[in-house]
Order: structure tokens, then C-alpha cells, then sequence
């Protein structure tokens, strides 16, 4: 297993992490995402502790807190030796005050999450989502105060725009509140947006970046075909949420399976090497619902993807350029920039 500190802090993580989101005790809303039992669930986090992993990755919102309360259980005997990372934001009952990141919502969820996971503390806790209805300030005052508390150790965001994280950077530090210290987000051979502003912006603040969803909801496991993609027991028949032309996305898989059987790897295996390759990236979400699927994902860190896999596979999903992101890249000073050897 390889291992990186988080972002600009001292905390010492697996690249390789795994997430909970699967994790159920009954709660079936997302059938094709809700799916590991109790039993099922435990193995698999014995799995990737025997593999070196460290870092482990839930929300207050998957599958109604089942999810915490099952990872917690599993990590019981072991929680002084890990690192687990929690969320707060999407809606968890009904009453309109359980939701969002006002100051109300995240001290409550703080509490809740506390409870379910069978811990005094969490390591890292994440605002999952942007709140558009409560002050940016009021937030991050709450986010500082459960760190003050004791009750959390560390902050992040997930799913955020590169502005709105430049501005909470800035009204934190001005005000000696607790920094965010990295940022989880999509990211994949088939979702490369975050390298236009997302990437740019941590670079320059010393964030860190998790990857969730890695493999583009099992899309880039290779298991998919066109034929089948529809069928009723596949996760992109109840939970196609990532924006991606499948047609290009077929095409990029069997490119990857090229390199794949070269390799002696899996087309999951190259997906996640790529990933891990790229210096922004801290650690990559692994999602396995499945010992023989995490297996497979966990020989990622053993893959070492050549300097031209990695250019043929940059090449083969450059982004489509946007405004101004052209403008600044296609319009510079060029004179300039070779006077200064850039």
C-alpha cells in the first residue's frame, strides 16, 4: 500500500481508500447503490485492512445512517489505527431543519453521526454539498466549532466549485477558523473536469483531493457492454448520475483493455493507476460492494502505468475547453512566456 499525508496536515492516509457508501442494514431506496449487508460489509472492511488501508470513507446519508452505524461496528476494535471520514449536507429526515450547512443542521449532525459510528471523535469530517441557502460564514463557523469541540479532527469539502472553496479558504484564514484541508470530488478518466479550475485552486492553497467515483459508477471496470449497460441488476439502470457520452466511453475501455492485457492488469486496475499517477491526487475512493471486486481494485497500487500509457490515455480524454480557460491558455503572452522559459 502506498501512503501520503492529507493535504498540508500531518495526517498520514492510504492512498487507496475505502468507501461506505453500500453499506445497509435494510434500507433499499437506492437499490443499486444499497446493496452489502452487516455481514458482507465486515468482511470487506477485514479486506482492506489486511491490504493496508487506513482510510475509510462514509456519510450521514447513505442508506438513512446505516452506513455509519455498519462501518463504525466494523471498525470497532480497530479505531485507534484508522482514519474515517464522514459527511454532512444532503437531507436526512423530513422535518426541513435536517439538511443543509447551516449551524443548526451541523452541530445536530455532528452528534448523530458520533453516535452511529461508535466514537468519540471523527477524523475528518466533509461538508458533502454546497448549501445555497445559508451564509458561507455561518457554515464555516459551525465547521470551527465542532473542531474547537474536539469532536472532529479535520474539514472538508465535497462537490464544491473552485470559487466558492478560494472564498470559504480566504474568510477562514482571515478569522483563525479551522482550514479545510482537502476537497473530495469526481474525478476519473471520464469525468476530468476538476483540472480545469478545482485542481488549480488546491495546487494553490495546499489542498488535497479524494477521489470519489473512480471508476465512473463501474463503468471504467470494463464490465459493461452495450448490449447490457440497460439491464435491470446494473448500477447505471437505477443510479446514472455521471454526465459522459457512453459512446466515447466505450471506445476509451477498449483502449484501456489494451493496455490492460499488455499489463497483465485489469481495465479497473489502469483506471485507478491513472488516477493514482496524477501528483494532485491524494487518495482514490474505492467502492467495491464485492471481495473479489476490491481484490482486483487494491492491485491498482501495484501498477505503475508507463510515461506513454499515461500521455495515450491524456490524449484519448482531453476536456473540451471552456471560457475563459481558452482565452488564458490560447491568448497568453507568448513572447513573454518564452522569455521566461515557460
Amino acid at each position: 500500500m502506498q501512503y501520503t499525508t492529507l493535504g498540508n496536515t500531518g495526517l498520514v492516509v492510504s492512498r487507496l481508500a475505502f468507501g461506505a457508501m453500500t453499506f445497509t442494514a435494510g434500507d433499499r431506496s437506492i437499490g443499486a447503490i444499497y446493496k452489502t449487508d452487516a455481514a458482507a460489509a465486515d468482511a470487506l472492511v477485514g479486506q482492506a485492512l489486511d491490504a493496508g488501508i487506513n482510510f475509510f470513507d462514509t456519510a450521514d446519508a447513505y442508506a438513512s445512517g446505516q452506513s455509519e452505524r455498519i462501518l463504525g461496528e466494523a471498525l470497532k476494535a480497530r479505531r485507534d489505527e484508522v482514519v474515517i471520514a464522514t459527511k454532512v449536507g444532503f437531507r436526512t429526515g423530513t422535518p426541513l431543519t435536517q439538511s443543509g450547512l447551516s449551524r443548526r443542521h451541523i452541530l445536530w449532525s455532528v452528534d448523530q453521526s458520533l453516535k452511529r459510528l461508535g466514537t468519540d471523535w471523527i477524523d475528518v469530517y466533509i461538508a458533502h454539498k454546497q448549501d445555497p441557502h445559508t451564509p458561507l460564514e455561518e457554515t464555516l463557523s459551525a465547521l470551527d466549532a465542532v473542531v474547537r469541540s474536539g469532536k472532529v479532527r479535520y474539514i472538508g469539502f465535497s462537490n464544491w466549485s473552485a470559487w466558492k472553496v478560494a472564498a470559504a479558504l480566504e474568510i477562514q484564514k482571515a478569522n483563525g477558523l479551522a482550514l479545510f484541508t482537502h476537497g473530495q470530488m469526481h474525478y476519473s478518466l471520464l469525468g476530468r473536469d476538476v483540472e480545469r479550475d478545482v485542481i488549480p485552486m488546491m495546487r494553490r492553497y495546499g489542498l488535497g483531493l479524494m477521489v470519489w467515483s473512480p471508476l465512473a459508477s463501474g463503468f471504467l471496470s470494463g464490465k459493461y457492454s452495450r448490449e447490457n449497460l440497460g439491464d435491470p441488476d446494473n448500477r447505471y439502470s437505477g443510479f446514472d448520475i455521471l454526465p459522459f457520452d457512453k459512446e466515447k466511453g466505450f471506445k476509451l475501455v477498449e483502449r484501456m483493455r489494451a493496455i490492460a492485457d499488455t499489463r497483465r492488469a485489469s481495465v479497473a486496475q489502469v483506471a485507478i493507476a491513472w488516477l493514482l499517477a496524477k501528483q494532485a491526487v491524494t487518495s482514490v475512493l474505492l467502492g467495491a460492494s464485492k471481495a473479489h471486486q476490491l481484490k482486483d481494485n487494491l492491485g491498482a497500487a501495484d501498477l505503475i502505468l508507463t510515461a506513454a500509457e499515461l500521455s495515450a490515455l491524456d490524449a484519448e480524454t482531453v476536456p473540451a475547453p471552456v471560457y475563459p480557460n481558452w482565452f488564458i491558455d490560447n491568448l497568453s503572452d507568448q513572447p513573454l512566456v518564452q522569455a521566461l522559459g515557460r
